[in-house]
């Protein structure tokens, strides 16, 4: 599998300009003030679907229609996904007339779920975790002859991802750090290859929840390495890379530093961003706004863009999380 270039995220932004739109990129005076540098919110969680994941679900798709000749033409589609990836590619499978079906654990939240059954795809949500889901999903397409498309693991989810790292530096060109959450690592990915492209001096940070560090153990050992993820709120970024991810070689080269954040710290950062401004964000895409007053991300100065990735949490989560 090739990873992408800058080239494949301008041919990316080329397709989505008619399905997705640019997101704002909103000032927070709150964490401004509490950081002492300008703090700048990418709200990728007022995308379609309400996570950045439209991006390369839409983009996927798209290329896979040019490849095939037409939707018509294109063979079944299967996708596994901790709930945004699922919830993302159904929206589009459904848009742009694609069979999907998607794997998730059993306890991805209801309302990513009820979304992926809602726009019409197969849904499978009775894995085990989301390594199981991974994993049953490929199995699925390789005996069906259906095409796979990873949540993080395909160059074209990738390269959806990466517009988001062009929009960052035509809206805020003098940002010197950009924060945001890594799973799979296909948004770090494509972020981090639109910027080293065109703002190559910009600090690109990551930042895992404590109880899944699949890229802070792997970097510290120089390979994907196994962990056995633990629970956490940010249940979209849990889990392990497959074998041979190149998410995780992007990263290495992309990617400055990466950070991990307590579960502790993402309940702060959800109830901050209601509170102050005013804004619903997942666990997933908290622990970005939770680095911020960590000192690798603190430390310099100029603009902090963060990469707000996702709104979708069901309600008793958020409001059990609110009022700890």
């Amino acid at each position: 599998m090739t990873a992408p270039t800058i080239l494949d995220i301008y041919g990316a932004r080329r397709r989505l300009q008619g399905p997705v739109k640019a997101t704002p990129l909103r000032p927070a005076a709150s964490l401004s003030d509490a950081t002492g540098r300008p703090v700048l919110l990418k709200l990728e969680s007022l995308n379609l679907t309400h996570s950045f994941k439209i991006r390369g679900a839409f983009n996927s798709l798209l290329r896979l229609i040019e490849v095939h000749g037409g939707a018509s033409r294109c063979p079944r589609v299967v996708t596994a996904s901790a709930g945004n990836h699922g919830r993302a590619m159904a929206y589009a499978a459904r848009a742009l007339g694609i069979d999907l079906v998607v794997f998730t654990p059993a306890t991805a939240p209801r309302t990513k779920t009820d979304a992926i059954r809602q726009y019409g795809a197969i849904l499978h949500a009775d894995a085990p975790d989301y390594d199981q889901a991974e994993a049953r999903a490929r199995a699925v397409a390789e005996k069906d002859g259906a095409v796979y498309i990873s949540p993080y693991n395909h160059p074209d989810v990738i390269a959806g991802a990466g517009t988001i790292g062009l929009e960052v530096i035509e809206e805020c060109p003098n940002a010197t750090t950009v924060v945001m959450p890594l799973g799979g690592g296909g948004l770090a990915s494509g972020i981090g290859i639109a910027l080293r492209a065109v703002a190559p001096g910009l600090r690109i940070v990551g930042v895992e929840a404590d109880a899944s560090t699949p890229f802070t153990t792997g970097l510290s050992k120089g390979a994907i390495a196994t962990i056995e993820a633990g629970p956490t709120l940010a249940d979209g970024l849990a889990g392990n890379l497959e074998p041979g991810s190149i998410t995780f070689p992007l990263v290495q080269q992309v990617v400055d530093e990466v950070v991990t954040v307590s579960e502790i710290a993402l309940i702060w950062a959800m109830r901050h961003m209601a509170a102050e401004e005013h804004l619903i964000v997942e666990g997933s895409s908290a622990v970005a706004l939770a680095a911020l007053h960590s000192d690798p991300v603190r430390r310099g100065s100029g603009p902090i863009v963060v990469i707000v990735s996702g709104a979708n949490i069901d309600l008793p989560a958020f409001l059990a999380a609110a009022s700890s």
